[in-house]
């Protein structure tokens, strides 16, 4: 049985995420339904895999949920902080 790497983090400043992480733009999804499209995907990563999510703005109350339903099984970080755009990666530990 061979694992996933998990994948690189993007270390330089340059403002933009991970090109070789797949990638969800919240801006493009209704408001009335982006917190259950954010949580889906983030759920369905398997383990070792990552994915980051454009906001657009510091999606701190999303952060919370996301800690609450999967608590350290995903682990976040910013990627890109404002001030046009916010970018978090989500990884599944």
């Amino acid at each position: 049985m061979s694992t996933i790497p998990v994948q690189e983090r993007h270390t330089c400043t340059c403002g933009h995420a991970d090109e070789s992480l797949p990638t969800l733009d919240a801006r493009s999804i209704p408001h009335e339904l982006r917190h259950a499209a954010i949580l889906g995907a983030v759920g369905s990563l398997a383990p070792g895999r990552a994915m980051a999510l454009v906001a657009p703005h510091d999606p701190q109350p999303l952060l919370t949920q996301i800690s609450q339903v999967f608590g350290p099984a995903i682990e976040v970080s910013y990627l890109v902080t404002g001030p046009e755009a916010w970018t978090v990666k989500f990884a599944r530990a």
